[in-house]
């Protein structure tokens, strides 16, 4: 930290101010921190003095706050070991569902902790069910899938929740199985659809219970989806102000709608509310990094690149993260922001740091694109090939892991090597690849903090010559993600180049938003400063 307090520009001031929890700065040892996690009111048989014990578990199961859930349950443990939820709960905390998939070393974990609550012999049928769902996730069958486990898991607590239809915590977490399944690509939109349908009642009957809001936002984090979770962003980090990813979560869907301020609000927030946690040991450090991430996208987005980039410094000074896992996500930052910024030259020759290869996908792919973008297909053709082999090992890797893996070759390989081609002359090639990648990553809703390869294809047919066809896909990208800054610059741009602008009511919109845009986040990218097209704002 004490490297960190000599930063002396006002970015970096205003960094240590907002990101550095309030006690280290004072030199104070942490507090802990406050129970405003939400209204759960979670019934169990156990011992009266540990009810409240068990609710905060829960509570912070809620909001994936795993670490400290564990830690809360085990309290509950010890001071009555003949409570069987807090087993339960134990288990249930090594279960990260939508972020990733227990390994064999914590399954069996999980299964001794539903064992030990077997034993002790649950007592009320609702308790019952819960262990029995748990039991069944974490079954000793070595060949279950990934989706086998959620489905036997999800089947379970239906069968619970057809017999206990206004139980919100059994509703809630039922309706997150049903989410994690479409996570695994089963059924997809069908399962979200069906758990915004038990969700969205139960958000107005329990207004701050901290699951069902949520859960509604990952349920609805689809571009097609993402309006009907606005209610519940606006709602959640009120409902749980001390999780950290309550705090985040929010931003979720500002993100898909394109309301970039609100998105930066809250993941400043959650930010240091997550160095707190984990200078008390109750959280990672990926809720740092993970709305370190947003907070960057929704800068460069706004138009504010200095601090964008001053997001890319502050990873040197995340609480509780490995020199290696810093430098992964640095890596990650640096290479999305040459490209976001299109900034070639810079994205051609990023460093390659000492992490593991598959690491170093990101750095790979934005090298080939900015090679290939700045006239030196030779370039790029090296960083492909360096490309394909990380894609390759990340694969491997993920399918050892128990993860499914497309057939289809991978978005990021596939764009990589779309401009290549594109730089050696062969445009129909170029466009074709890309395409496909474009309509792959669509059918899927694509992740909401990468760069569309759609809008790739239009910045594509822009530079081909074709303005028509690339404003057409510049449409789309900006259907299925509003307010992206550089589909807006690219949309007027092509607009422009299709009709007059002197009477081109289309380029005027699209510029109207694109300065709404550079105002209300006071940019400093280039565009802002030069717009390609000045519109008269009183009108």
């Amino acid at each position: 930290m004490r490297k960190y307090l000599r930063c002396t520009s006002a970015i970096g001031l205003f960094f240590y101010l907002v990101l550095t929890p309030a006690a280290t700065r004072a030199g104070n040892s942490p507090t802990p921190l406050p129970d405003q996690l939400g209204n759960v009111q979670f019934s169990t048989s156990c011992a009266a003095e540990v009810r409240a014990t068990i609710d905060k578990g829960v509570a912070l199961l809620h909001s994936f706050q795993y670490t400290e859930s564990e830690k809360t349950f085990s309290d509950a443990a010890t001071r009555d070991p003949k409570c069987a939820m807090a087993q339960w709960g134990r288990a249930m905390a090594l279960y990260h569902q939508l972020w990733d998939f227990p390994d064999e070393k914590t399954l069996k974990e999980g299964r001794m902790d539903i064992e030990k609550a077997q034993k002790l012999h649950p007592g009320t049928p609702r308790e019952q069910g819960f262990i029995a769902a748990a039991a069944a996730f974490y079954a000793n069958k070595s060949k279950l899938s990934h989706a086998d486990r959620i489905k036997a898991y999800s089947s379970s607590l239906q069968q619970l929740h057809a017999s206990n239809s206004n139980d919100v915590d059994i509703s809630a977490f039922y309706a997150l199985s049903l989410i994690a399944l479409a996570e695994e690509d089963v059924d997809d939109i069908a399962n979200r659809k069906k758990a915004i349908s038990i969700l969205d009642p139960l958000l107005q009957e329990h207004p701050d219970h901290p699951g069902v809001a949520h859960y509604l936002i990952h349920a609805t984090d689809k571009p097609e989806l993402a309006s009907q979770g606005l209610e519940a962003a606006r709602r959640y980090a009120a409902i749980a102000p001390d999780s950290a990813h309550a705090l985040h979560m929010p931003s979720h869907i500002f993100v898909r709608l394109g309301l970039w301020q609100d998105s930066i609000n809250s993941n400043l927030a959650a930010i240091t509310s997550a160095a707190h946690a984990a200078e008390l040991h109750l959280a990672e450090s990926h809720y740092q990094t993970h709305a370190m991430d947003f907070l960057s996208y929704s800068y460069l987005q706004s138009g504010q690149e200095a601090k964008a980039r001053q997001v890319i410094e502050h990873m040197d000074h995340v609480v509780g993260a490995t020199e290696e896992n810093k430098a992964e996500h640095r890596a990650y930052l640096a290479a999305r922001t040459a490209l976001e910024l299109h900034r070639w030259k810079e994205a051609a020759t990023l460093p390659v740091p000492a992490i593991s290869r598959i690491s170093l996908d990101t750095t790979y792919w934005a090298r080939a694109i900015g090679a290939a973008r700045s006239g030196d297909p030779a370039g790029a053709e090296i960083a492909a090939k360096e490309l394909t082999q990380a894609v390759s090992e990340r694969e491997q890797r993920s399918r050892k892991s128990g993860y499914k893996v497309s057939a289809e070759k991978a978005t990021d390989l596939s764009e990589a090597e779309a401009w290549l081609a594109f730089a050696k002359g062969k445009i129909d090639e170029a466009l074709q690849e890309l395409r496909a990648a474009a309509d792959r990553q669509d059918k899927n809703g694509g992740e909401s903090v990468s760069i569309p390869a759609r809008e790739m294809l239009a910045d594509m047919l822009q530079e081909a010559k074709r303005p028509a066809d690339a404003l057409a896909e510049y449409k789309v990208v900006l259907q299925n993600s509003p307010n992206r800054f550089d589909a807006l610059h690219g949309a007027i741009l092509s607009s422009m180049a299709v009709n007059s602008p002197a009477t081109d009511n289309e380029a005027q919109a699209y510029s109207l938003k694109f300065l709404g845009l550079c105002i209300e986040g006071k940019g400093d990218r280039p565009e802002c400063t030069k717009p390609p097209l000045v519109v008269d704002l009183e009108k």
